[in-house]
């Protein structure tokens, strides 16, 4: 077992490692992707016209219904097709996408409907009285999105926003069956030219419960910082 997971080149260790870097490269990219959208989805239905309103509950509702593994296979295949298709018709050369700009935008799309409605539900858990009192003060909504609405909502958005991240990095296995290289498809690869399924799947589950424990550290931290002056649930009690 030892000498299977060797990082030297006689072991596959080290392309476990390699996978792994791979699916923590989508997962913060797919993550940062999300919260761009989502952030603009959530305000966009909770202040925007009726259109934007609509078209985001549709982007929303489509999203949370289609199985992942379906919008990963149609994203990547027909949406890669269709940016060639527009760039033929309009003169250019097809251009050849890398499997990380692609998998982090599929991803990214994915993630961005379930933080849209993480943020939105965070926004609406605020005070009302803060967001009144600022517009009094005559904050503009950019002022009012960065003094009040953003640090306010940090709190009720972290624990959703953390499950989305733990989920994001789970979810890369997935790339693994358009062939992109992440620890999923290393694990495959290494297990199927050793036959070792079973040190290999374990290795993989261990590497990702470490990337889980960490995370679950860091962002009980943010959580704690994001909370400070706010009375806990004991005193709340």
């Amino acid at each position: 077992m030892v000498e299977l997971l060797s990082p030297a080149p006689v072991g596959w260790g080290g392309t476990l490692l390699l996978g792994l870097l791979h699916s923590l490269e989508i997962a913060v990219g797919a993550t940062i992707v999300g919260l761009l959208i989502g952030t603009w989805g959530a305000y966009g239905k909770l202040y925007g016209g009726p259109v934007v309103r609509d078209l985001f509950a549709v982007y929303t509702t489509v999203v949370r219904a289609v199985p992942e593994l379906v919008l990963i296979l149609l994203l990547y295949y027909a949406g890669t097709d269709l940016i060639n298709q527009v760039l033929t018709a309009t003169g250019y050369q097809r251009v050849d996408i890398s499997g990380l700009v692609a998998g982090i935008a599929v991803l990214g799309f994915v993630q961005g409907a379930y933080s849209t409605e993480v943020i939105r539900g965070a926004i609406l858990a605020i005070p009302q009285g803060q967001i009144e009192a600022a517009r009094a003060f005559g904050m503009s909504p950019g002022l009012l999105l960065r003094r009040i609405t953003l640090p306010a909502m940090l709190p009720f958005a972290i624990p959703g926003l953390a499950n989305l991240w733990l989920i994001a990095t789970k979810d890369t296995a997935l790339l693994a069956v358009v062939g992109f290289f992440e620890l999923t498809l290393a694990t495959r690869q290494a297990a199927g030219v050793t036959k070792a399924y079973l040190v290999f799947f374990l290795a993989a589950g261990v590497l990702y419960l470490c990337v889980t424990l960490v995370s679950n550290f860091l962002l009980g931290r943010a959580e704690k910082w994001a909370r400070r002056g706010m009375p806990s649930i004991k005193e709340a009690r």
